[in-house]
């Protein structure tokens, strides 16, 4: 007889499904592989945990992840957290979650520091010449990838549509156009009842058999003083960092204009890094004056490098911001205490949303009226990101824009004359690696990064 592969005691000690320590290691291990956007991500959670591991089975695990595609944030970490609890209860969760960014963060920390101290110099230029170009193509790739998935009826395009044009001209806010999507979607779910089937996750099979039935998982039920009490503690710790900077640093408002501006943005990031990317880009840039137009699409190319959720980015934004304005504070330690701050408020939620509404996750999957509205969500997010491709787009293969207005309508468009012969080659390039050979992100990026450190060195990047 063979024994199994991944053996498991008889009797877990103190609850958990399986141990937690090797719980742990496993969750350690799938941290560093978190590259290639959330698809990536879930496809290594799946081959670790549900084919190698067999600790959960697939139907099991496209449950989660049908769940946790209903809440704002990354999509893949809160399947982490989601996963994490059925396997160990709520220390599970966070332990699942918090390794899932752990990486990311000291890497795109890193990144940032670098890029704020030789952000300047030459080679650095030389290669964000390549890195902004190959980001459009990946953003386009993005657009393309949902689009196949999200708009499979007439209803839907017209809800894409309609999302790219209010922020595209007329500067609608993203909080709006995601509110009125959800409404819109909540309509037609009722007039046409198999809106947006199809455009959830599926299994073609079964995958392999669990060692680990579903009714061992760990489970509650769902309880008023339950819910209280993680809302409380929650919020809590969500807020209390923002609290202390607002009463105990007068020097600067950066802390506390991120924390806020951040932790709102926590909840409106249905759709995946790139849905709320459109909004943080044009806040970022024209409201507070963190960065420079230029650089969200460069904080994008690092973190595209990184492991982890790409709304990490945010960190980047943080940093340059803070430490442009560090008030009495030295600014690199200025820095360093808004990209922790900023990466804290972004990522708390997601525990909060997933410990929270797991008890009641069958109830949600199946209420028609709550996923025919996220499916106009859904439908909208290609839309904006479609407004984030033309933003860096704009700021990429250009040197100078200027604002067109006339009425509602508030729209940038392109200095024609100062277009950039290496960005739009580049681009070119990128587009047919994604879209023509498959390549991965990563590898776009080495190969534009590469095109880059040629251009500059022939003398025709800037």
């Amino acid at each position: 007889m063979t024994a199994s592969p991944n053996p498991l005691p008889a009797h877990p000690t103190g609850g958990d499904v399986i141990p937690l320590g090797e719980a742990t290691r496993a969750w350690f291990a799938i941290s560093l592989q978190t590259f290639g956007g959330p698809a990536g991500q879930i496809a290594v959670m799946q081959h670790k945990l549900v084919d190698e591991k067999r600790w959960i089975g697939q139907q099991r695990f496209l449950h989660a992840l049908n769940y946790c595609t209903l809440l704002p944030g990354p999509e893949a970490q809160q399947l982490a957290i989601y996963t994490g609890w059925l396997l160990n209860g709520t220390r599970g969760g966070l332990i699942a979650g918090s390794l899932f960014v752990l990486p990311g963060v000291v890497a795109l920390l890193a990144l940032s520091a670098i890029y704020v101290r030789f952000g300047g110099t030459g080679a650095v230029t030389a290669i964000f010449a390549g890195l902004a170009p190959a980001v459009i193509a990946i953003v386009v790739g993005a657009v393309h990838k949902i689009s196949k998935r999200a708009l499979n009826h007439t209803a839907l395009i017209t809800i894409a549509v309609g999302a790219f044009v209010a922020l595209t001209l007329f500067a609608v806010p993203f909080p709006l156009v995601v509110l009125a999507s959800a409404i819109v979607g909540w309509l037609l779910g009722r007039l046409v009842p198999d809106l947006g089937k199809g455009g959830g996750h599926a299994a073609k099979d079964d995958g392999p058999p669990p060692l680990i039935s579903d009714d061992a998982l760990h489970h509650e039920l769902p309880s008023k003083r339950r819910s209280f009490a993680i809302v409380a503690i929650a919020g809590v710790l969500w807020f209390a960092p923002v609290a202390a900077f607002a009463a105990f640093v007068s020097s600067t408002p950066v802390f506390v204009d991120q924390g806020l501006f951040f932790s709102g943005a926590a909840v409106v990031t249905f759709g995946g890094a790139y849905a709320v990317l459109s909004y943080v880009a044009q806040q970022a840039v024209e409201v507070y004056g963190w960065l420079a137009p230029g650089e969200m699409v460069r904080g994008l190319a690092l973190a595209e490098t990184t492991p982890g959720p790409l709304i990490m980015v945010v960190q980047f934004v943080a940093f340059v911001g803070a430490y442009r304005n560090p008030g009495s504070f030295d600014p690199w330690v200025a820095a360093v205490l808004a990209s922790l701050l900023v990466t804290w408020v972004t990522f708390v939620p997601c525990f909060l949303f997933v410990l929270l509404g797991a008890p009641y996750v069958e109830r949600l999957r199946h209420n028609r009226h709550l996923s025919s509205a996220l499916t106009g969500v859904t439908a909208a997010v290609v839309g904006v990101i479609a407004n984030l491709a033309v933003f860096f787009a704009l700021h990429t293969l250009f040197d100078r824009s200027r604002e067109v207005g006339d009425g509602p309508v508030d729209l940038d468009v392109p200095v024609l004359s100062s277009w950039d012969p290496l960005a739009f080659g580049i681009t070119g390039i990128a587009l047919l690696a994604i879209f023509w050979r498959g390549w991965s992100p990563l590898r776009t990026l080495g190969l534009c990064a590469a095109l880059g450190v040629v251009g500059y060195a022939l003398g025709l990047a800037s």
